[in-house]
């Protein structure tokens, strides 16, 4: 289970990373949601993680300066490693949402929450991009494993 999960990490990480690199390259044509998307996207991961390992996390949409995000995904990636190799995964977590709500789940069930998050939203993403003139990066899971 750890070797897949770390997969489906590293696809993450490689994707936000595709996204980031499109949205410097034509920044002239980047919309105000797609930006606070790609942040988002990485903030969630962030926030998730962090949960988990009881550290303070990022504002849900705060917007990070764009020479950061990718050293945010890269902490983002080496966070959620850490957490695959050192947590048992029906471990339960309890935690505040951004609204104040008190809810519990297990390691694995953040972890994959977040997986599934960003695949969500790098398809929104995707979407603004066209809307743009910018060629969509093809980010299904199989195309990353050819």
């Amino acid at each position: 289970m750890k070797k897949k999960l770390i997969d489906l990490f590293e696809y993450t990480y490689h994707f936000n990373k595709e996204m980031i690199i499109v949205i410097t390259e034509n920044i002239e044509k980047i919309d105000t949601k797609t930006i606070s998307l790609l942040n988002h996207t990485l903030n969630a991961q962030q926030i998730w993680n962090s949960r988990i390992l009881g550290e303070n996390s990022f504002e849900v949409w705060q917007v990070n300066p764009l020479e950061n995000l990718n050293e945010i995904n890269q902490q983002n990636f080496n966070k959620s490693i850490e957490i695959i190799e050192k947590f048992d995964f029906d471990q339960k977590v309890q935690y505040e949402n951004s609204k104040g709500a008190k809810f519990e789940n297990t390691v694995f069930e953040i972890l994959f929450q977040a997986i599934n998050h960003s695949t969500y939203h790098r398809g929104q993403i995707n979407s603004l991009l066209k809307q743009n003139e910018i060629n969509p990066v093809l980010t299904d899971y199989i195309f990353y494993k050819r």
